[in-house]
């Protein structure tokens, strides 16, 4: 009897502590939300020609979840735009289009290929990756429709050119970023001021983690492509990361092609984007997993943040996203 007492106990005490810290992690999670919903609606007030940049990716994707919340699905006050390497996963680019679509929203394509067409973009072998090119792109893009501001979903966390961005990320009239020009924020104030030519990037989801992102997803119920979550895929060990076998990264000589249960922290281009050994089947999965991790979400993933010659502050300073 008193066995069964303090089991009752026991539970009783385990789910008020459950409860008391889902509700600090809503509250948390409301706080970053006001943050971003506040941020999209000072875009859409404060410049004349926006644009959300949306890959289909998760932090895109929460984004736009958070877009949807500010404006309500068809009227979001500004396009979408997506700068396609012609590297990307199939599997990203066809959600992208669904979301799109599913939203009634405007969805505007400029590819890297195209770039390339013209002469803008030449790759020194054919093989080199298209990922640093995407800012000659970008640049084109914004030129072509005189974009004022576009909205990133770049976080802070990620890598530590990031963290010196401010939300508000002023472009000087060659679409560069400057981190000694960038103006104070205080107070929630953001100096919007532009002289002709230059424009802003505009970042809502700075202060987030990839914890928050993963919370956010699953207590929203966000759809994701299918590649965030555990699937079988051949990969090889390089350099000490899982590189994907498809056309584009084949085997090398003497490396060992292995079948694993692996997901992705973050997709982009082919050429550079890895997978992680994993069996997180649902977000709650990889919010537990993302709780142990030790290693940034790019620098276990991503290929071309192993050079210096492609830094991220250096890409940055020419345009990057």
């Amino acid at each position: 009897m008193r066995a069964a007492r303090l089991t009752r106990k026991f539970d009783m005490n385990a789910r008020v502590e459950t409860d008391v810290l889902n509700h600090l992690s809503n509250q948390h999670l409301d706080a970053l939300e006001e943050e971003t919903i506040f941020i999209l609606r000072e875009v859409a007030a404060a410049f004349e020609r926006p644009a959300l940049l949306f890959s289909g990716g998760k932090d895109s994707l929460v984004m736009l979840k958070c877009a949807e919340k500010a404006f309500g699905a068809g009227r979001i006050p500004y396009p979408l735009l997506m700068i396609d390497t012609g590297h990307n996963f199939h599997e990203v680019t066809d959600f992208r289009d669904l979301r799109a679509q599913e939203l009634g929203a405007e969805l505007i394509v400029r590819s890297v290929e195209d770039s390339m067409a013209r002469g803008t973009v030449r790759l020194a072998h054919p093989g080199e990756s298209r990922n640093v090119h995407q800012s000659v792109t970008l640049l084109e893009a914004i030129e072509e429709f005189r974009f004022d501001a576009l909205i990133g979903g770049a976080r802070r966390d990620e890598e530590k050119a990031r963290a010196k961005e401010r939300i508000f990320s002023h472009r000087d009239s060659f679409g560069q970023w400057q981190p000694k020009a960038q103006r104070p924020e205080l107070w929630t104030l953001f100096n919007t001021r532009l002289a002709p030519g230059e424009h802003f990037r505009v970042f809502p989801i700075s202060n987030w983690t990839e914890l928050d992102v993963w919370q956010y997803i699953a207590r929203e119920n966000i759809a994701l492509p299918s590649l965030y979550y555990a699937h079988q895929r051949d990969v090889v060990e390089r350099k000490g990361l899982l590189v994907p076998i498809t056309p584009l990264t084949p085997a090398r000589d003497g490396e060992t092609v292995e079948s694993r249960t692996v997901r992705f922290r973050t997709v982009g281009d082919i050429t550079c984007t890895c997978p992680v050994s994993s069996d997180a089947a649902t977000a709650d999965d990889i919010v537990l997993e993302t709780l142990a991790a030790d290693v940034s979400e790019r620098g276990a993933t991503r290929m071309d943040d192993k050079t210096s010659d492609a830094s991220m502050e250096k890409r940055k300073k020419d345009g990057y996203f």
